[in-house]
């Protein structure tokens, strides 16, 4: 059974002039591909199936990613259903030179499991053993805007 950590996904992408808009930061689109493309593979590694985006909550961009610095994204898998998993997705500024991150952007998604005839197929149950894990699933429940608490 794939654990919460098994799913724990990081990519860096260096924000060139071409990821740009006119204001010399990272256009939101090339971010929510960015976030869209390693919540899919966080999904994958989880379900062991293709699996393809159903639903991308609301995507809060609340600081901008400037040319010349690092884009960070990180994935993981909080839930998941019969057929579908949910993916926290956040986006940091990383300073290439110091290593130091700030948060810019933040998302959930869902992705559904598909087979080779592009038929929802079940996915397995999710296991959190370690501290870290049940850590990050609480911080995505916690922080989830449309969660009932």
């Amino acid at each position: 059974m794939p654990t919460l950590m098994d799913t724990y996904l990081e990519n860096r992408w260096e924000v060139q002039p071409n990821h740009s808009n006119n204001f010399g930061s990272a256009h939101g689109g090339n971010v929510m591909k960015w976030l869209d493309g390693l919540g899919g593979l966080s999904a994958m590694r989880f379900a062991g199936e293709t699996c393809v985006t159903a639903k991308m909550d609301e995507l809060n961009f609340e600081r901008p990613i400037p040319v010349g610095e690092t884009a960070l994204v990180e994935s993981y898998v909080y839930e998941a259903g019969r057929t579908s998993v949910k993916v926290r997705l956040r986006a940091f500024r990383e300073d290439p030179r110091t290593g130091e991150t700030e948060l810019t952007t933040s998302s959930y998604a869902t992705y559904v499991a598909v087979d080779d005839a592009n038929t929802p197929t079940p996915v397995p149950d999710l296991d959190v053993v370690t501290d870290e894990g049940r850590r990050l699933q609480r911080a995505a429940l916690d922080a989830h805007p449309d969660r009932e608490t």
